[in-house]
């Protein structure tokens, strides 16, 4: 790999990995915001609209550093990858444009009600506001993915002679197998983020016995939401995006289990140090035949391993495609036990009165975090060496004209500049959480 295409591929995954800690925390609780909204106009309990406005107030912030960092993410495609952009424009551009013109203009123009006019609509205006906010933001979501899963899983599109693609059937490009199963997996990852956010900002209320109330409601929330979206995240999104995987990219599938042999009753390794050079697994932990059964329903099934494709097809990092999917398996696994137990405790009303479970709420705020960033890894990693599979290598796609050390530069300038906004929205969302929920009224 030459040192332009590997600096281009660090930029964007550097300004893409910071960009997406955004977007899931906002596609994560718009629907929160609009299970407390419907409470309100329900119960007309006060606490619930407060509820309302502080989680608005939280995803206004996170929807504007979303915006602000997704703009230059976007204009990569023309300075770093100019080449990409000319060869795949004709497919790739028209979900990014419909994300833009549709679902951009819900979320900003709804948020612009909610935020500034909420207290002259009515509570019903207010709801239906809400609603369009967050289908908006799940409408934005699903565009972005669709783009993603015709480079993950190119469908109806034609090839010009020049070389570039153009749709052949625009519902085809949208309803993707890959498209459908991939979001659905990336909402209920979003989900995740934005119940432990939820419930481990209630518990630090109720730590620090502030605004006891709300914190109940917070808790209460976001751990029925985390038990629904784990549980969803696992099953079926999670079973069905792996088995359609195990079909479409079997090379990818073989390097994150580290499979290099093929195997009939292949095990699942629980964990292990991939060895490339020598094409084994040091010290596996195994489950026997369970591979087979996971991706095939049997556990005499024959799963591929690497040794079945050109070893220059094989993804180009599998020691890092490996561990990235292991984290997300792992943490996604520890979601359930957490959720679960909190689940459990408060079904039987001691979950309020259980320090050590707040402060496990509490300290787990990260791990979605962690886990969605490992799971963008896999999916990116396990695509190499192609920017659209089977179709476009990556090393034919960089902009011929910027350099290495151009590359470099404007990356060392984001991380600076990212650092600082960084900075700036932790004050913003400290400032709104030392008001508490009740500031809003």
């Amino acid at each position: 790999m030459d040192d332009a295409l590997f600096i281009h591929r660090i930029h964007f995954a550097f300004t893409i990995t910071y960009h997406y800690l955004f977007p899931q925390l906002s596609m994560g609780l718009a629907p929160l915001i609009v299970v407390f909204k419907t409470l309100a106009l329900r119960t007309r309990d006060p606490v619930y609209d407060d509820a309302t406005r502080f989680w608005t107030r939280v995803f206004a912030i996170n929807f504007v550093a979303g915006v602000v960092t997704g703009i230059p993410m976007e204009f990569q495609f023309g300075t770093n990858w100019a080449r990409f952009s000319q060869l795949t424009g004709g497919v790739i551009a028209q979900p990014l444009a419909m994300e833009g013109v549709f679902s951009f203009f819900l979320e900003s123009a709804f948020l612009g009600l909610v935020l500034f006019a909420g207290k002259r609509l009515s509570p019903r205006a207010q709801w239906l506001s809400i609603f369009m906010l967050f289908l908006g933001t799940w409408l934005s979501g699903f565009f972005i993915v669709a783009a993603n899963a015709w480079m993950q899983h190119p469908v109806a599109y034609s090839r010009l002679p020049d070389g570039s693609f153009e749709v052949s059937s625009f519902w085809g490009l949208l309803l993707n197998p890959w498209a459908i199963l991939e979001y659905a997996h990336t909402m209920s990852g979003a989900g995740i983020t934005g119940a432990f956010v939820m419930a481990g900002c209630g518990a630090y209320y109720l730590l620090s016995n502030r605004a006891t109330e709300h914190a109940r409601r917070f808790i209460q929330v976001g751990v029925i939401a985390g038990m629904i979206f784990t549980a969803l995240q696992i099953f079926p999104t999670g079973d069905m995006h792996g088995k359609y995987m195990s079909q479409t990219q079997p090379a990818a599938t073989a390097a994150m289990e580290a499979l290099f042999n093929t195997e009939v009753g292949a095990p699942l390794v629980i964990l292990g140090q991939p060895d490339v050079e020598h094409e084994r697994i040091d010290n596996p932990i195994r489950v026997g035949a369970l591979l087979s059964f996971l991706i095939y329903g049997t556990f005499h099934a024959e799963v591929r391993g690497l040794d079945a494709f050109p070893r220059e097809t094989w993804p180009t990092n599998i020691p890092l495609l490996y561990y990235a999917y292991h984290v997300m398996a792992g943490l996604g696994t520890l979601f359930v036990a957490i959720m679960g137990v909190a689940a459990l405790l408060l079904w039987r009303g001691r979950l309020f009165e259980s320090r050590w479970m707040m402060w496990i709420l509490l300290c787990a705020i990260p791990f979605p975090y962690i886990a969605n960033t490992a799971g963008w890894l896999t999916a990116e990693l396990g695509r190499q060496p192609w920017l659209v599979y089977g179709l476009l290598p990556t090393s034919a796609g960089p902009s011929p004209a910027v350099s290495s050390g151009n590359g470099l530069f404007t990356l060392l300038g984001f991380m600076g500049i990212y650092a600082l906004l960084t900075i700036f929205l932790l004050a913003l969302v400290q400032q709104i959480i030392v008001e508490g929920p009740e500031s809003g009224r």
